[in-house]
C-alpha cells in the first residue's frame, strides 16, 4: 500500500508545473516529504498566526484563503483550485501564516514539507528559480487586483470576473458560466458585498444581458456584456 500511495503522489506532483521537469529520483525525494490531507467542506486547514510547516498543492476541491477584520468582516483573498499550490511565501519567509484556509468543498491537498523543499533548492538552482518565478506570478496576480478593485466599478469587476470564467456553449444559443462558489464567496473575492453583489446581477439581468439561475449564469451576447456602461 506505501508503494502504491507514493506512485499517486510522484504522478501527481510531476505533472504540476513547479514540478514537472524533475527527474524521477527528484520526484522521489519530494514524495517522501509529502502528505495526503483529506478536508471536508467547512474545514480549517490552518488559521492565521498558525505556524507554517510547508506548501501545499490541491488535487481535488477548492481552498478559500481569506482574513478577517476586527469586526469579523471577511475579505476572501484567493480561491485556490486542483492542480495549484499556495502556502510558498509564509514557508520561505519562515513567519507564521497570514492568512486562512478553510476548504470549499470536500478536498484532498498534498502538503509537502518544507524542509524536503529546501533540501531540493539546496540541490537544484533551477527549481529555485522556478519557485521565485511561482510567487513573482502570484505577486503580480495580486497587484492586478488591487489595481483592478481600486479603478473599476463594481459592475465593471462583476462583468470582468464572469467573462475570465470558462464559458459553455456558442454565439448562437449564448454561454454559459457556472460560479466555481457561491455568490457570498464571489462577493467578498470581489470586495463586494453580498447585497452590492446582487443588485450588480440584478441589473445586469434588467439590461438582458445575463440570466441568473442559481450559480448558474447565462450570458446572452458576450460582446454586449463586455462592452456595457453601469448605470451611474
Amino acid at each position: 500500500m506505501a508503494v502504491a500511495r507514493k506512485i499517486k503522489i510522484q504522478a501527481f506532483l510531476g505533472n504540476l508545473p513547479l514540478f514537472n521537469d524533475l527527474l524521477a529520483e527528484e520526484l522521489d525525494r519530494i514524495a517522501l516529504g509529502t502528505v495526503e490531507q483529506h478536508l471536508e467542506r467547512g474545514q480549517m486547514l490552518y488559521r492565521k498566526g498558525e505556524p507554517s510547516t510547508g506548501m501545499y498543492c490541491v488535487v481535488y476541491g477548492q481552498i478559500k484563503l481569506s482574513s478577517t477584520s476586527a469586526q469579523g468582516d471577511e475579505k476572501v483573498v484567493e480561491i485556490i483550485g486542483p492542480g495549484a499550490s499556495f502556502g510558498e511565501a509564509v514557508m520561505f519567509m519562515e513567519k507564521p501564516h497570514l492568512l486562512y484556509a478553510q476548504a470549499l468543498a470536500d478536498s484532498l491537498l498534498l502538503q509537502v514539507s518544507r524542509q524536503v523543499i529546501f533540501d531540493e533548492i539546496d540541490r537544484d538552482s533551477a527549481f529555485a528559480r522556478k519557485l521565485m518565478a511561482g510567487l513573482s506570478r502570484r505577486v503580480h496576480s495580486l497587484v492586478s487586483d488591487v489595481e483592478w478593485y481600486s479603478l473599476r466599478s463594481g459592475a465593471e469587476r462583476v462583468i470582468g470576473y464572469l467573462l475570465r470564467q470558462p464559458l459553455e456553449g456558442d454565439p448562437a444559443g449564448g454561454y454559459r458560466v457556472n460560479l466555481p462558489t457561491s455568490k457570498n464567496v464571489v462577493a467578498s473575492r470581489l470586495s463586494l458585498t453580498p447585497e452590492h453583489f446582487s443588485r450588480i446581477l440584478h441589473e445586469l439581468a434588467e439590461a438582458r444581458l445575463i440570466a441568473v439561475n442559481g450559480r448558474e449564469v447565462a450570458v446572452f451576447d458576450v460582446e454586449r456584456l463586455r462592452a456595457y456602461h453601469p448605470r451611474a
